[in-house]
């Protein structure tokens, strides 16, 4: 399996994701919402969920929202829904700033489809006060037919202006050839190898 067709499953498995943990509520027969806010000397607190099934499935989705009054905040969102068809999928987000500058961001998904495809994804990043951040992110596929990718990578930034990163990628397709790369940059200068071998496990020419 190539790279350009990792990167088409990753969109499509962003894609999917979104579709399918915000099935139109014009389609659920049985919807349930709710909604609580608090302020207690200049801490908020707001929670808004809600829910839903019908004929074209089911969905659930819930966001937290949270200030202490003093600039720093956080918020977390998740979500779930399952098709008609049996297919699933589901995310959650968590997210916060605080008044010295740092933050940070986390997410996750998943998607588990009716004919027995499924796909992952997972990302975190943070910044410090002071220049200083980082990102780690991973993803995988699986498809009905037996091929897989999965791939996982980060880098980091210092508050100097160097910077260090890389990713590594291995894909099997549903007839056992398979596809391992590494990309590794560092400060302006690349450097990449790959592997490509058959069923038999020779060593073949990487398209």
């Amino acid at each position: 399996m190539h790279l350009q067709k990792f990167n088409v499953l990753v969109a499509a498995l962003v894609m999917t994701t979104g579709l399918a943990a915000s099935i139109d509520d014009a389609d659920a027969r049985q919807r349930t919402r709710a909604r609580s806010v608090s302020n207690i000397d200049g801490a908020r607190q707001a929670h808004t969920s809600a829910s839903g099934s019908g004929v074209h499935g089911s969905y659930a989705r819930a966001r937290t929202l949270s200030t202490d009054g003093q600039g720093n905040g956080s918020i977390t969102r998740s979500g779930s829904a399952t098709g008609a068809n049996g297919g699933d999928a589901s995310y959650q987000a968590q997210a916060y700033r605080n008044a010295d500058g740092s933050a940070g961001r986390s997410t996750s998904a998943y998607v588990d489809s009716a004919n027995g495809g499924s796909a992952s994804r997972s990302a975190t990043s943070s910044r410090d006060g002071t220049g200083n951040a980082s990102r780690s992110a991973s993803a995988s596929a699986q498809g009905a037919n037996g091929g897989s990718v999965s791939t996982e990578g980060g880098f980091t930034k210092n508050a100097d202006g160097t910077y260090s990163g890389g990713r590594d990628t291995t894909a099997t397709g549903p007839q056992g050839n398979t596809y391992s790369g590494s990309t590794d940059y560092s400060n302006g200068q690349v450097s990449h190898t790959s592997t490509c071998t058959n069923a038999a496990g020779e060593v073949i020419a990487c398209r």
